[in-house]
C-alpha cells in the first residue's frame, strides 16, 4: 500500500467514527451558540487547505508514520473521553437536567480530553500530509475552532455548575496536562 492509500484508509476510519459519534450523540441546545457548525467549518476548511499545499515546505518522508500514529493516538484519546462521559457527551454543547460534572479518567487532569484527542489527530494529519505548511494551516484552524468551542462550553458549564466548575477548572488544565 502506498502512503497515500494508507492515509486515505486511516482518514476514512477516522471520519466514519466521527459520523457515528455525530449521529448517536446529536442533541440540540441553545447553549451551543453555533459552535458545532463553526468548529466543523474550520476543521474542514483547514484540512482542505492543508491538503492543497502539501507539496510545499516538505517534511522528511519518514515522519509520515509519526503522523499516522498521532492520528490513531488522538482517536483513542477522544474515544476514551467520550466513553468516560457516556450519556453526557453530545456533539452540540448541551447541559442536561441530570448533568453531572465528571472528574475521573482523563478528566482528572484536563477539562477537554475529547478536544485534546482531536488536536493530536489533526497534528498527525498535518504531519502525514508531509508539509510544514499543511501542519500549520490545519493546526491553526483546529485551534481557532476548538478555542471558540471551549469558551462556549465552559460558559455553559459555569452557568450550570457555578463554583463547582470554577474549582474544577482551577485544579485542571484545558488541553495539555500541567501546561494549558
Amino acid at each position: 500500500m502506498t502512503h497515500q492509500a494508507i492515509l486515505a484508509l486511516v482518514s476514512a476510519i477516522w471520519v466514519g467514527l466521527e459520523i457515528v459519534v455525530s449521529i448517536v450523540t446529536r442533541g440540540t441546545s441553545r447553549e451551543d451558540r453555533g459552535s458545532y457548525r463553526v468548529l466543523w467549518t474550520l476543521l474542514i476548511a483547514g484540512t482542505v487547505a492543508g491538503s492543497m499545499v502539501k507539496s510545499l515546505f516538505r517534511m522528511p518522508p519518514e515522519l509520515f508514520w509519526v503522523g499516522i500514529a498521532l492520528i490513531a493516538i488522538g482517536i483513542v484519546i477522544r474515544a476514551t473521553a467520550i466513553l468516560t462521559l457516556r450519556r453526557y457527551f453530545t456533539v452540540r454543547v448541551t447541559i442536561q437536567d441530570s448533568h453531572d460534572l465528571i472528574e475521573r479518567g482523563l478528566y482528572r487532569w484536563i477539562r477537554h480530553p475529547s478536544y485534546a484527542g482531536a488536536l493530536v489527530s489533526f497534528v498527525g494529519l498535518g504531519i502525514a500530509f508531509g508539509s510544514w505548511l499543511s501542519l500549520a494551516i490545519i493546526l491553526a484552524a483546529a485551534l481557532i475552532g476548538m478555542g471558540y468551542r471551549i469558551r462556549i462550553e465552559e460558559r455553559a458549564l459555569i452557568g450550570h455548575f457555578g463554583d463547582r466548575y470554577r474549582d474544577y477548572a482551577a485544579r485542571t488544565k484545558r488541553l495539555i496536562p500541567g501546561i494549558y
